[in-house]
């Protein structure tokens, strides 16, 4: 297995910069996930790991060697692709193979090494078959069979679940971690998809624009995250965000005054509170309507005018309690309150806020 580190790591492509500075270490065995929107240098992060791309500057470690220059093949490192990449004209048997082919691995230790393999992602039933004969899950599993054969010290994802059902992406995001946990194979995964990320990674690595805004468990990026962008990106329904003015113990949004708690905040601020942490009820609160209702399965999610505005209220149960143009009231707890500074979008740590009585 491998520590990896990257050092003040920096990528252009002619006159684009794409990764500015990039410093972070991943620890021996450890599942990090590089979370991000399209564009936001995640793959780019990935292919200087496997050595498809070469670092413009800092540097690239390896179990404390430096692998700046070290060509792909010398890596030691298996990928998955998006695309699974199987070769059409191979058998399954000789598509795991393949990365051996270089290696001058003896015939009958490519076999025992090919059957681990398939055994361990259970497609040892499917060695004859040729990719074209095997389902999208099937596919997949190969492809991770075939990073595994070498039995790499890093094992890279690159957005390895984007070409399945849902259904199938949640059997794989559980075999998958499983995988990982048994081998103790140090993993990144690149994905979009906050779900991936929470459920498999053991930290992730939340980035925009080539910067890493914040790294952490997946409970910190929930509960704490460091900004805004954070705050928007994780989280399913995405957090109500609402701008804000704080002074004097006050905090005005959309001209309704709320009290602030904690530390003190002054200026132009931006209220967080995520839908789930919202609740409809019999007194207090603040006076709202519903205006839109969205069927969620064992949720409902309700969009409802309130003195704060437009807002997102997330409620378990299968069937709505209530009905579009229903008055109610409304109210939240002050410890699930994340207030940002607008310009800079970095969380006022401490500062709370809560409904004003009177």
């Amino acid at each position: 297995m491998a520590t990896i580190e990257f050092r003040r790591i920096q990528k252009q492509f002619g006159d684009v910069t794409v990764i500015p500075d990039m410093s972070l270490k991943i620890d021996d065995g450890e599942f990090v996930s590089l979370l991000g929107p399209s564009g936001c240098g995640k793959s780019t992060t990935l292919f200087m790991l496997a050595g498809i791309y070469l670092p413009s500057g800092g540097d690239l470690l390896f179990d404390g060697a430096r692998v700046n220059e070290v060509e792909a093949r010398d890596r030691n490192v298996g990928i998955v692709f998006q695309s699974y990449a199987l070769y059409p004209h191979m058998t399954v048997f000789k598509n795991i193979a393949f990365p051996l082919k270089f290696k001058k691995v003896p015939d009958a230790e490519v076999s025992r090494r090919v059957h681990d393999a398939a055994e361990l992602v259970r497609v040892a039933e499917l060695l004859e078959r040729r990719p074209e004969q095997l389902s999208g899950g099937q596919q997949q599993r190969v492809a991770l069979a075939r990073a595994l054969v070498k039995d790499p010290t890093l094992l890279l994802l690159d957005e390895p679940l984007s070409n399945l059902d849902a259904s199938l992406r949640l059997v794989m995001r559980t075999e998958i971690k499983a995988l990982q946990e048994r081998l103790k194979v140090t993993t990144v995964l690149v994905t979009h998809d906050q779900v991936e990320a929470t459920t498999m990674a053991d930290r992730i690595v939340c980035m925009s624009d080539g910067k890493i805004e914040q790294i952490g468990t997946p409970d910190d990026l929930y509960r704490r995250p460091a900004s805004r962008f954070v705050a928007a990106f994780v989280g399913s329904p995405p957090i109500n965000l609402l701008d804000g003015y704080a002074a004097d113990g006050r905090l005005i949004v959309n001209d309704h005054p709320l009290a602030l708690e904690g530390e003190p905040a002054t200026g132009e601020v931006i209220l967080g509170i995520r839908p789930e942490h919202l609740q409809f009820m019999a007194t207090g609160g603040l006076e709202c309507r519903i205006d839109q209702i969205e069927p969620m399965g064992r949720e409902t999610l309700y969009v409802a005018d309130s003195p704060l505005g437009n807002i997102r209220v997330l409620e378990s149960g299968a069937g709505a309690r209530h009905a579009p143009g229903e008055n109610l009231r409304i109210g939240f707890h002050p410890e699930h309150v994340l207030l940002f500074e607008r310009g800079r979008e970095t969380l006022i740590t401490g500062a709370r806020a809560s409904v004003r009585q009177g």
